[in-house]
């Protein structure tokens, strides 16, 4: 599953590369899933070791980091950003740095700091799509609003910001109420808005991730 994902980073890479970008989106959703099942499955019948998280970082940063910035750079080069576009690849860059630090940071075993690699990779894959599916959208992805998005949440990447991870120890309802609740809401959103609804729904697992900070932070004090 592992190879998977890093297959649909290298098919994803050609794609976008001869203009097929909501192909290449396509790609990084279904690495996507590859890339939570991988884990998943490692867990369930006890195979997880540090070769499988070697080679799921590896992976990574090809699906996740260097297709993603592919698509960047090329929704740049159409609308004729020059050498800008190049600094597209900062994406992968700092992909890259995430991933790394990701490895040996060991306060990350049950919960993320900074933006995973696989959200911003979803959010920026939303953009191309959101062009071929829904045009009614077309005027919001062209502008500078939606390129300094990428590169906001790109930066979040290396950021200090602590997020939940989607990790279930047991499925009841009061220990998971916040990560139940962000899922029902996805669904929604996904529901109403479709492909518009993934860069609001990355920015909501921010917002989420904040409040459910905060609600502890309180309680600590008390």
């Amino acid at each position: 599953m592992t190879c998977g994902n890093l297959l649909c980073g290298c098919i994803g890479i050609v794609m976008a590369l001869r203009g097929h970008l909501d192909t290449a989106s396509w790609l990084i959703g279904l690495a996507a899933i590859l890339d939570f099942g991988d884990g998943f499955v490692a867990r369930l019948v006890h195979v997880s070791g540090p070769f499988g998280k070697e080679l799921d970082s590896l992976a990574d940063v090809v699906t996740f980091g260097v297709l993603p910035a592919t698509i960047v750079f090329q929704l740049c080069w159409f609308q004729e950003l020059g050498v800008i576009s190049y600094g597209a690849f900062l994406i992968a860059v700092l992909s890259a740095l995430r991933l790394a630090n990701f490895n040996i940071d060991t306060r990350q075993s049950e919960s993320f700091i900074g933006l995973p690699v696989p959200a911003n990779a979803m959010l920026i894959g939303a953009f191309p799509l959101m062009e071929r599916y829904q045009p009614q959208y077309d005027a919001i992805w062209k502008n500078d609003i939606a390129l300094g998005m990428m590169i906001a949440f790109s930066f979040m990447l290396i950021s200090e910001l602590p997020l939940f991870a989607l990790k279930f120890k047991t499925f009841g309802w009061a220990e998971n109420r916040i990560k139940f609740s962000f899922l029902i809401a996805s669904a929604l959103l996904l529901l109403f808005l479709q492909y518009a609804a993934i860069p609001l729904i990355i920015l909501l697992y921010i917002l989420v991730s904040l409040f459910s900070n905060e609600r502890k932070s309180e309680r600590v004090k008390e």
